[in-house]
């Protein structure tokens, strides 16, 4: 008569048999896949290499950072950006001109230079990041929706003028990374921030400011003259 618990350690050990066999069957299903997958990149090597150096050449092409020429003329604001003027228009500006003011806005492709430069010499009154979406930045009204940063310029040449500059995130842009810090001082071309990838850059003035670009004018950012006081 077989006694109590008889074949339990049997079990115990098929189990251990069983689950070693499951084992070797993943281990040998990983190996084929190795294999096969290896071969496969190996295969693809050339057009993973040709790739990646599209790449670093592109990024290489797209972080590219030329040395401003702004004018030595006195009273005049440069291109905040590089890109092509899409709008010129009248706006209210409430977080720091404080009111109506005229607007210039630039769109940037992603061919374009995407470090911004100082329009005046003055101080960094006023730094804000909003938070935001990722609309197509080729919509002029996409600074009411898109993550931006807004930077308020104490001008002293033109002496006591407010100048803001707002940089928007695009549909691509994700990154605005500013270079200057509130109350810091800064000349008229030193470069401000860069926004990676497609974007938007708007330009602030005062009313009286004379407008010296026209829709479809493309700019050069630290170099462009964008308007003048009188």
């Amino acid at each position: 008569m077989p006694v109590k618990h008889y074949g339990k350690a049997a079990n115990a050990g098929l189990k251990l048999i069983g689950l070693s066999a499951v084992a070797v069957l993943v281990l040998v299903a990983v190996a084929w896949l190795a294999a096969h997958i290896g071969a496969f990149i190996l295969a693809m090597s050339g057009v993973l290499g040709g790739l990646w150096v599209l790449f670093v050449v592109f990024t290489l092409y797209f972080f590219r950072d030329p040395n401003p020429n702004p004018p030595d003329a006195p009273k005049l604001v440069i291109a905040p950006g590089h890109g092509k003027v899409d709008t010129i228009d009248t706006t209210t500006e409430p977080e720091f001109m404080g009111g109506e003011c005229q607007r210039i806005s630039i769109f940037l492709s992603v061919f374009d230079v995407h470090v911004q430069n100082a329009p005046v010499t003055g101080r960094i009154a006023y730094l804000k990041h909003n938070p935001g979406q990722y609309l197509n930045a080729m919509r002029a009204d996409c600074s009411k929706f898109n993550e931006n940063v807004l930077l308020g310029i104490e001008s002293v040449d033109p002496r006591d003028v407010k100048v803001g500059v707002r940089i928007i995130a695009g549909l691509i842009a994700r990154r605005i990374v500013p270079y200057v810090a509130q109350n810091e001082a800064v000349q008229r071309g030193d470069r401000i921030s860069l926004v990676q990838f497609g974007s938007r850059v708007d330009i602030y003035l005062p009313k009286n400011a004379k407008i010296k670009v026209r829709l479809g004018d493309k700019v050069v950012g630290g170099q462009t003259v964008l308007a003048a006081f009188e």
